[in-house]
């Protein structure tokens, strides 16, 4: 039923005080309603006048509250910056720097000081330059343009020009003569190389969105599971976990391997200890006793000579008899809890798929919300795994081997040529060997195997130096059996141009010496000019891509942006050391571990250990005692130290954000002044984990 058309109008009746509204339709009869007198009007008013005081104290008591959280951030903030305060005082007192850390002993100490020599050179030549600028800024010469700088130079009278302006006119004519086109280039060399690999990752991100899309994943074939699930048909497999001075993390290392659903007739685990700690040694010693008793097939090896770091390890592991009766062997590092389902999940893919050499799994990490470094580097890993890894492994079947979590073919292995001990990357080695050989690899993202992250700066810092400088001995080792293998040319270029140069030594090269050296010397000489969306747009495209995989860290963007441009230096440093065969190219430290990843399993690892240690001799408990004390002893004298190389760039690029503050350049300023501060707190060491 449709509804009836009103008009309304309203008129005054004689005595002025009643209004009268009316309603009238054709087929309705008319209404007259009369408006509220004014006794009705004052109460209404006074309703309202109520309802905004009440209103008022509400608003007053939300500014209040507000006001009050306001000042407790303040409050907050104030006390995390006199914390700081304190924190850089103590380790500036303490005077501790990466120099005096005795860990690094094989590092070439020629070639690291040269190298922080020549940032020190920089770094003063910059401030000579900034107090030169700055004593010619009150002189009246535009920074801003150095088109008006030559115009002055040319057009003013000779006499108008002092002494002053006879020196700053000569150094702006060698500026545009001899230091702006070479500079010029080199910049506009790092900027191409910058664009190429900027595409380089974008295509990643295409291809793993790809594989999203169309829900592209690895999946075994069918007979492999039924013969698993119904037939019982288990291949013969080795488990390995080398491992070395692990007191830490080796517990649930090995709880983790001895409870993997696998029959225990078709596993052998082999525990391969590299510790020259006889403490820890015993210790390793006890908990392979404590499974073999539980029934457990696990055997302890421990070699005496440790020549060859982890290949050597893993190689003297596979030179027993025994090794000819399996026909796949499973690594994991001494940190690495694989699940108890991970060989069910992995070994069917090679099930049928003869020439599949290597299935690995991805890293999930216990400790990434830890501090702000697990953070920037789940980030990074993460974007290793779901995006590099998953689109090699899809796309081409060929991608570097993690060294750990992964399931190798031993006929893969020995066609290879086994473990070499000639770089500090044994897995990429390897992974090279075996695909030059023919073999393809199967990355699954699906199976995850726990693992730990670095939490301090330390450990860190030296793990990317030795996953840096490896792949360029690597390189240089393996290009001239890349150029005669007899694969195709596509898979020789991948190698070559995208593996190796592309990923491995130009992203290095350019993020260090676009971002470190050039940026701040175009300050000091700004007839060479980096654009704006070289400094600002594109490497925050860039790290917006990378960290897609983990949407959670989107407010660590701008941090992970800085902090990869800080960690340029150490990768620099590395790439150049392992290209030129120099003394730290060498180096191997095993990473620390804090043992976080043993928290989940503490509860049963602690009743465990009640029931089993009940029979321990007095003997025993004196020798767990005594290791406790010297656990304790050593971790007190654990401590933060101060980065030289950090900190003289961190000042180096403050002094040049100063400079460009003359020149009124606002993108180039802030970049440069964010950058220089995260290389300041890099360099007073804190970022990761805090000790002194």
């Amino acid at each position: 039923m449709a509804l009836p058309s009103f008009n309304w109008w309203g008129k005054r009746s004689h005595k002025g005080t009643p209004v009268v509204v009316t309603m009238e339709n054709p087929n309705w009869s008319m209404v007259e309603l009369e408006a509220p007198s004014e006794s009705d009007f004052q109460k209404s008013t006074v309703t309202q006048e109520k309802a905004r005081g009440k209103n008022a104290k509400q608003l007053t008591w939300v500014l209040l509250l507000k006001a009050h959280r306001a000042a407790g951030c303040l409050t907050s903030v104030a006390s995390t910056l006199f914390s700081l305060g304190s924190t850089v005082r103590r380790r500036v007192i303490s005077g501790r720097t990466d120099n005096n850390d005795s860990t690094r002993s094989t590092e070439n100490k020629t070639v690291k000081t040269r190298f922080y020599n020549c940032i020190k050179a920089f770094l003063w030549l910059s401030l000579l330059l900034l107090g030169f600028e700055i004593a010619a800024y009150f002189k009246g010469w535009h920074f801003g343009a150095p088109k008006l700088q030559l115009q002055y130079i040319f057009t003013a009278p000779f006499g108008v020009r002092d002494l002053f302006d006879g020196l700053y006119t000569r150094w702006v004519l060698i500026r545009v003569g001899y230091l702006a086109p070479p500079l010029q280039f080199l910049a506009n060399v790092c900027i191409i190389l910058f664009i190429v690999q900027s595409l380089d990752r974008l295509v990643l991100c295409l291809g793993c969105f790809w594989i999203r899309f169309k829900k592209i994943k690895p999946i075994p074939k069918e007979d492999a599971i039924i013969d698993l699930e119904e037939n019982g048909f288990f291949p013969m497999v080795l488990v390995q976990i080398p491992m070395c001075n692990e007191k830490e993390v080796y517990q649930q290392s090995i709880a983790a391997v001895c409870n993997l659903d696998w029959p225990k007739s078709k596993i052998l685990i082999q525990v391969l200890d590299d510790s020259d700690e006889p403490a820890t040694q015993l210790l390793i010693k006890e908990e392979v006793h404590k499974w073999q008793q539980d029934g457990a097939r696990i055997v302890y090896r421990h070699r005496v000579i440790r020549d060859g770091y982890k290949a050597g390890n893993l190689k003297s592991g596979m030179s027993y008899g025994y090794v000819k009766e399996y026909e796949f062997v499973a690594i994991f590092d001494a940190d690495f809890q694989p699940a108890p389902d991970f060989l069910k999940r992995t070994i069917p893919h090679f099930k049928d798929n003869e020439d599949v050499g290597l299935v690995q799994a991805r890293w999930s990490f216990v400790n990434k919300d830890e501090n702000l470094l697990t953070r920037l580097q789940n980030v990074n890993l993460s974007f290793h795994f779901e995006v590099e890894q998953q689109v090699n492994g899809v796309f081409i079947n060929f991608f570097g081997f993690n060294g750990t979590a992964g399931v190798w073919r031993i006929k893969a292995l020995e066609e290879s040529g086994g473990w070499l001990e000639r770089t500090t990357v044994e897995d990429m080695d390897i992974a090279v060997r075996a695909h030059l050989h023919g073999w393809k690899f199967v990355f699954l993202n699906d199976v995850e195997c726990q693992c730990e992250l670095p939490e301090s700066y330390e450990a860190y810092r030296k793990q990317q130096h030795r996953w840096h400088s490896g792949p360029m001995q690597l390189f240089r080792l393996c290009l001239p059996d890349i150029i005669r293998a007899k694969i195709s040319m596509w898979k020789k270029f991948n190698m070559i141009f995208l593996f190796f140069l592309l990923r491995k030594l130009i992203l290095p090269f350019y993020s260090f010496t676009l971002f470190c050296i050039i940026l701040p010397m175009t300050m000091f000489i700004p007839e060479a000019e980096l654009p704006a969306w070289v400094v600002c747009y594109i490497p925050a495209t860039m790290s917006f891509l990378n960290i897609l995989p983990t949407p959670k860290s989107f407010p660590f963007i701008v941090p992970y942006l800085l902090f990869e441009n800080t960690m340029s230096v150490t990768k620099f440093n590395a790439m150049i050391s392992g290209l030129f065969q120099l003394g730290s190219a060498y180096e191997w430290v095993v990473t620390k571990k804090s043992g976080r990843s043993s928290e989940g399993d503490l509860v049963s690892l602690v009743e465990k250990e009640t029931k089993q240690q009940r029979g321990e001799s007095e003997r025993n408990l004196d020798e767990t005692k005594t290791n406790i004390l010297r656990e304790q002893k050593s971790r007190q004298k654990k401590h933060n130290r101060m980065y030289t190389k950090e900190l003289a760039l961190a000042f180096l690029l403050l002094t040049a954000s100063a400079r460009s503050l003359l020149s009124a350049q606002g993108i180039h300023f802030y970049f440069l002044l964010f950058q220089g501060i995260s290389f300041l707190l890099v360099g007073l060491d804190l970022i990761g984990e805090q000790v002194l």
